[in-house]
């Protein structure tokens, strides 16, 4: 039987404007924008209201994550391990009560160098301290990026709303998380790559208290010849790992690798997390039920593929938003841990998408990536766990492809 015309008229016309564009409107994007805060604001104000102390209507502590930085920052205060998992799960139930679940602490002992200050405050002190300050140079270095390089896309109060009413934001909100430290620093880091390679190294090299997602960073800036900010990212990480053992001890080191190894076999063999939350190859693998092994294999040969391409594309004469909207991208793809509020690596890479595409008009379907990209973080879990299908690794790998095409195209 076939369609009728109207239905017929109608997919042809929404595959039209999916191709061009012309249905990413400036007051629709605005409109988008603005809908996602009025949302968010109050969901997360209705998670403080409705708390009973430092614990949620659901029984979790506020900003879930966040409690086991604390809990961590909290024994090595104490001048205890914080990677002793036993130590580090009674005093979260300290804090939180007997029924609290085990949550992970598996940072370098950097990453304590942050949590320890933290950990001197109340909980719900440190908690606002730590999303507040982090917000804020997520869109400090946002709006830098943006400014340094010419990436006017849109007037202030619709960038504003846009970066943060980024739904990965509500994601990284809800769980405490560090996606706005991590954002924040590589956006930085990019804003300052072509005035202050010294200091743009220097941010590159704050990004080890999350080592993961900082795996092809000293790929990019060699084959760029970005030889600075490659000696300054180097030189902040030894003088952080020599500050962290002159602080807790140098056997911190080994009982983090120790803990990293445990993490590893729980969350990542195991599924301890759950692969709907995961935005990995690796995930997508164990999201299908594929044996352990093919799931490492797979995610070493996309992340070679994603290596080679990310060297390609810095050693050529590609625009530098172009560079950097690549290894955004190519940053969650090379890791086989990453989890939705990891996303958070996504602002930049759209922001320099976007002011890439107004330079040169919008590619085919380009529009329509750049919506799924910016909509996708608060969906991919809920769609994972519903469906089985990746959409994030999915989302990311083709904006990604089509970043690393566009490259070559221009070339």
């Amino acid at each position: 039987m076939a369609a009728p015309p109207a239905m017929v008229f109608s997919l042809s016309a929404i595959a039209l404007s999916l191709r061009t564009g012309t249905f990413l409107t400036k007051e629709r994007v605005r409109l988008w924008a603005i809908a996602f805060l009025a949302g968010f604001v109050p969901a997360i104000a209705w998670l403080i209201v409705s708390a009973h102390g430092n614990v949620d209507y659901a029984g979790r502590p506020l900003g879930t994550d966040f409690s086991s930085f604390y809990a961590a920052g909290k024994l090595a205060l104490g001048g205890h391990s914080p990677y002793d998992q036993r130590a580090l799960h009674h005093m979260q139930q300290a804090l939180f009560g007997t029924t609290t679940p085990y949550y992970a602490f598996a940072y370098p002992p950097i990453f304590l160098l942050l949590a320890g200050p933290l950990a001197a405050l109340p909980y719900f002190a440190a908690l606002i301290v730590w999303q507040g300050a982090s917000l804020a140079l997520y869109v400090f270095a946002m709006a830098r990026l943006r400014r340094r390089l010419g990436a006017a896309i849109a007037r202030d109060t619709i960038f504003f709303a846009l970066v943060l009413g980024f739904t990965a934001t509500f994601v990284n909100l809800t769980h405490g998380q560090n996606g706005f430290l991590a954002a924040g620093l590589l956006a930085l880091a990019l804003s300052l790559l072509d005035e202050n390679a010294w200091a743009a190294g220097i941010c590159f090299g704050l990004m080890a208290f999350k080592p993961q997602l900082g795996l092809l960073i000293p790929f990019a800036l060699v084959a760029g010849g970005r030889w600075r900010s490659f000696a300054a990212a180097g030189a902040t990480v030894a003088c952080l790992v020599a500050l962290s053992i002159a602080v807790f001890g140098v056997q911190s080191w080994p009982a983090f690798f120790a803990a990293a190894a445990f993490s590893q076999h729980a969350i990542l063999d195991a599924g301890a997390v759950g692969y709907d939350k995961m935005v990995s190859v690796f995930a997508w693998m164990r999201l299908w039920r594929l044996p352990p092994s093919v799931a490492y294999g797979t995610q070493i040969v996309a992340a070679l593929a994603v290596l080679a391409a990310t060297i390609r594309l810095w050693s050529s004469a590609a625009d530098m938003r172009t560079k950097s909207a690549g290894l955004c991208l190519g940053l969650l793809l090379v890791t086989p841990f990453a989890l939705d509020y990891d996303l958070m690596l996504l602002a930049p890479a759209l922001l320099l998408m976007a002011a890439q595409a107004r330079r040169r008009g919008l590619a085919p379907y380009e529009a329509a990536l750049l919506a799924l990209l910016w909509a996708m973080p608060i969906a991919a879990r809920p769609i994972a766990a519903a469906t089985g299908l990746p959409l994030a690794v999915w989302a990311v790998a083709t904006a990604f492809m089509f970043v690393a095409g566009t490259s070559e195209r221009r070339a």
